[in-house]
């Protein structure tokens, strides 16, 4: 995009946050908040509210944009999943654990129960509902009979394209991420608050995570700046408001500015699962197989008693030893130490689904633990009393032990073969 078609305004903003591209304020922006980006192209004009997902002021300044602009359409940071479940207060109950831990979504879902419970947490402490900016810009969307536009990527597209970027190391480190969110929640003094309040806390969580995993970044971060500013983009209308978080808003600005269009379709495909990944599941078995058979038919068996200890002690005892961490029921440690080489020897079967479905039948969570389940996962020890996530939490270290021992023992049995 040619600087002569592309304007840049922005109200009081310090200069390092403004494109290069700056012009006079337009005439219709002089009442709008700082925390607005107005961007032009033609005829067409874009007000970018950049909001902290916990703060009063942006539940404010997003009512006071939309009625002073009168747009033609409205643009909300979520996808369809996420503005359905916006609008199902009850979608916590409906939760069937089973199930989450059959489909191998056990981390997933961990992840999201922590960021929601952050969410949750932060917006206690303000007083403020979290996502509520969102919420008023769908409502006054609709007193101002504009066109709402769900802006972002699906989650799921989102989160498997991330999971699928970062390998089995950086994988143990998201694991520990997890729990950063309720710390950090559980920690917050009023000072902190204070210095929050005019900040994106959510986007700066994730800028936090990319850091310390910066194969997240591209995924987490980059794609949806691109995503967002090519939906506000594509919007119907000459005027249009977009409501995102403030973290996101200097990346739309320079996805605005660029030269090239942006593909929302390559931005939404899940990335397949290599074809050497794929393969490695069957050829390590395989491996492991052959060798017992050759120690099997080495020196009277002896070999054959070496490979299987070298395989099933570690396995047996990662698994069991991490799964201690989420201190789990005694029947599902011995669970994972039985599981763990057997499943390892088996792709379409992982240790922690055995241990999560012995470890979900042994506590037997309620409906009324789905209730309190987000409240619940905003502290640590809150994780760990809930029965839903406690069996979670297992699951999801069995995994990472079974994964771990796996590689232990591979290398292991190898070296004697």
């Amino acid at each position: 995009m040619s600087e002569q078609n592309s304007q840049l305004t922005h109200q009081d903003e310090p200069k390092s946050q403004i494109a290069e591209t700056q012009t006079e304020p337009l005439a219709e922006t002089s009442k709008l908040s700082s925390a607005v980006t107005v961007l032009q192209r033609g005829e067409r004009t874009f007000y970018i509210v950049g909001t902290a997902h916990i703060s009063a002021k942006s539940v404010v300044e997003v009512r006071e944009t939309i009625e002073a602009v009168k747009p033609d359409s409205v643009c909300v940071e979520l996808c369809n999943t996420r503005f359905q479940a916006m609008n199902d207060p009850d979608r916590w109950k409906k939760l069937d654990i089973f199930q989450v831990i059959k489909q191998g979504k056990m981390l997933y879902f961990l992840a999201n129960l922590a960021l929601s419970a952050y969410q949750t947490a932060l917006g206690e402490k303000f007083g403020v509902k979290p996502g509520e900016e969102q919420r008023e810009g769908i409502r006054v969307a609709k007193e101002a009979n504009a066109e709402l536009v769900l802006a972002d990527r699906d989650i799921q597209a989102t989160l498997k394209r991330t999971w699928a970027n970062i390998g089995f190391w950086s994988k143990l480190k998201l694991l520990g991420s997890v729990f950063a969110p309720a710390e950090e929640a559980e920690e917050l003094t009023e000072a902190k608050l204070e210095e929050m309040k005019d900040k994106d806390t959510i986007t700066e969580m994730m800028r936090e995570f990319a850091k310390a995993l910066p194969e997240i970044k591209t995924p987490l971060i980059d794609e949806r700046d691109q995503y967002l500013i090519q939906s506000v983009v594509s919007a119907p209308g000459n005027t249009v408001v977009a409501v995102v978080g403030a973290g996101h808003v200097e990346g739309m600005v320079e996805h605005f500015n660029a030269e090239t269009a942006i593909d929302l379709e390559a931005l939404s495909i899940i990335p397949p699962t290599p074809l050497w990944v794929k393969s490695l599941k069957w050829i390590i078995p395989s491996i492991i197989l052959g060798a017992f058979y050759v120690g099997y038919q080495n020196q009277s068996g002896e070999s054959f008693e070496m490979m299987l200890t070298a395989w099933i002690l570690p396995n047996a005892v990662m698994a069991a030893l991490l799964s201690l961490i989420a201190l789990p029921k005694p029947l599902s440690v011995l669970t994972a130490a039985i599981a763990s080489p057997i499943t390892s020897l088996n792709p379409a079967l992982g240790a922690g689904m055995v241990v999560g479905l012995v470890e979900a039948w042994l506590r037997k969570p309620t409906v009324a633990d789905s209730e309190t389940l987000v409240s619940d996962a905003a502290t640590i020890k809150g994780m760990y009393k809930n029965p839903f996530s406690r069996v979670l939490l297992v699951a999801v270290f069995a995994t990472m032990g079974s994964a771990l021992g796996a590689y232990i023992g591979f290398a292991w049995v190898l070296s004697l073969f």
